[in-house]
């Protein structure tokens, strides 16, 4: 059902790959919600997948976003403050690391490799945050994207289990220092969704089969699950609701392995 939650509030994604994207769940709910929407992209590369995508939303922010591109960043947040002179929510749905390093063990995982899935997984969420805080003049919400192989060992989710985990902690963190601010801070921890991110994971249809036969519903989530919840967590109905990791899991998490 369409509703107007978010009239008049105005939100960034970053994210979007292609239509299977968890982002791009949460970026159809936000827009049936009311809520204006700037849609980053990767590159180039990733453009004819994701700008189509934008302007179905009626986005009038679509620009490129490496997060490890500094003088995109700033220019992504400078064009948001002439456009809007505000911001009232953020979704960070980002996940990377090097294809040897995801595979292997943890024990075996290189510094290069380890570092870089931390900063462009995890500390890039802290680094937006830090550029949006200016802008969310009313307060606002912080969304970043998780799994619960940050919380327990998942098989074959290798370092991105301890890059979660790190995500989970800042979280908390963060949810501390902009509370004053009215800045809210959560993650989402979905079930297996098969996006394009999740295609990396080795094993990963095995991983989709044991959350739908281990969960209470017995049923796999979508992507527009989530982007109900999401929805919710932005909305000024949520305005308690900080420092948390929601599971959107059809109960997966309560059952003992």
């Amino acid at each position: 059902m369409t509703t107007d939650v978010l009239k008049g509030k105005k939100g960034l994604i970053v994210g979007i790959a292609n239509e299977h994207s968890i982002a791009w769940g949460c970026a159809k709910a936000f827009h049936g919600a009311g809520a204006e929407l700037a849609i980053t992209y990767l590159n180039e590369k990733a453009a004819p997948y994701v700008r189509p995508l934008a302007e179905q939303v009626n986005a009038p922010i679509i620009v490129p976003l490496d997060v490890t591109n500094e003088t995109e960043m700033q220019g992504l947040f400078e064009m948001i403050g002439n456009q809007w002179g505000k911001l009232d929510f953020l979704l960070h749905a980002i996940a990377f690391a090097p294809k040897e390093d995801l595979h292997g063990r943890v024990t075996d995982c290189s510094k290069e490799g380890f570092l870089t899935a931390m900063d462009i997984s995890c500390h890039s969420f802290a680094r937006l945050a830090h550029l949006a805080e200016p802008l969310m003049v009313d307060g606002g919400c912080l969304l970043t994207t998780t799994y619960y192989g940050g919380e327990k060992v998942v098989e074959h989710y290798g370092v991105m289990g301890p890059v979660k985990a790190a995500l989970e902690g800042m979280v908390k963190y963060m949810a501390a220092e902009l509370g004053e601010k009215k800045i809210r801070v959560n993650a989402l921890s979905p079930g297996p969704v098969a996006t394009r991110a999740a295609g990396g994971i080795a094993h990963f249809d095995k991983l989709l089969e044991e959350a739908r036969e281990q969960s209470p519903a017995h049923e796999l989530i979508c992507t527009d699950c989530v982007g109900a919840y999401a929805r919710f967590l932005v909305s000024d109905e949520a305005r308690l609701v900080t420092g948390s990791t929601v599971y959107i899991d059809a109960g997966f998490n309560i059952m003992a392995a």
